[in-house]
């Protein structure tokens, strides 16, 4: 499904990916660990192609859904508009846009903001806006979820909603890569962690073959 091989990636000289290789054939929950500056949101930009590689191989087969750390909706549309902008760039008739709607308001319903689908972004809490991106994500039936920091500034509370949200959208047979600074939620929603240092991969590992695997990533960070 995702096949990386030596992948490099250089900002004003800096190496931000050297010779990456990763490979990911099936369905389920892929987290990017690492510090600040590790490569982790550069390897998801480019796996979205919002960025190029410099040099190595990338293919990524399936269509992707993109959930951005600082959610960019449009402020000036609704809740609602923000779902359907983009299905509707390509809506064919009336009848195709009725249908996005429908579907718009189901996906809200399904994670429990139906009510919010007539409010603009400023009125939202952080949480309900996490849960906006992710909504407005899965309007183009990804086959593969592609989130950056998904729990950036939420609480406790609401970072065990967004655990709880995308494992329901795992078990659609959504495939995901999660970006994260958090290694406890990584833990609690990861198949399989990658831990990036210095553009490098330092650890590949199941998490379901470490008793205690936030300890064991932590060693790496240092």
């Amino acid at each position: 499904m995702i096949k990386i091989r030596n992948a490099c990636k250089c900002y004003g000289g800096i190496k931000v990916l050297e010779d990456v290789s990763i490979r990911v054939e099936k369905s389920g929950i892929l987290g990017l660990a690492g510090p600040s500056g590790s490569g982790k949101s550069t390897l998801l930009r480019c796996l979205q192609k919002l960025e190029t590689l410099d040099g190595g191989f990338l293919e990524c087969n399936g269509k992707t859904g993109f959930m951005f750390q600082d959610f960019q909706l449009f402020p000036h549309m609704t809740v609602l508009e923000n779902l359907v902008y983009a299905p509707n760039l390509n809506a064919k008739n009336v009848q195709c846009r009725q249908n996005n709607e429908k579907r718009a308001r189901e996906t809200l319903k399904n994670l429990g903001i139906e009510s919010k689908m007539q409010e603009y972004p400023r009125s939202l809490s952080g949480g309900q806006k996490q849960r906006v991106a992710l909504a407005r994500s899965l309007m183009v039936n990804p086959d593969i979820l592609l989130c950056d920091e998904p729990t950036s500034g939420l609480d406790v509370a609401t970072t065990m909603d967004v655990v709880v949200m995308l494992k329901s959208v795992g078990e659609t047979g959504v495939a995901m890569v999660i970006a994260s600074h958090d290694l406890d939620f990584l833990t609690k929603i990861s198949d399989r962690i990658i831990l990036l240092k210095d553009g490098k991969i330092a650890v590949d590992m199941e998490t379901k073959n470490h008793s205690d695997p936030v300890n064991h990533l932590k060693k790496y960070y240092a």
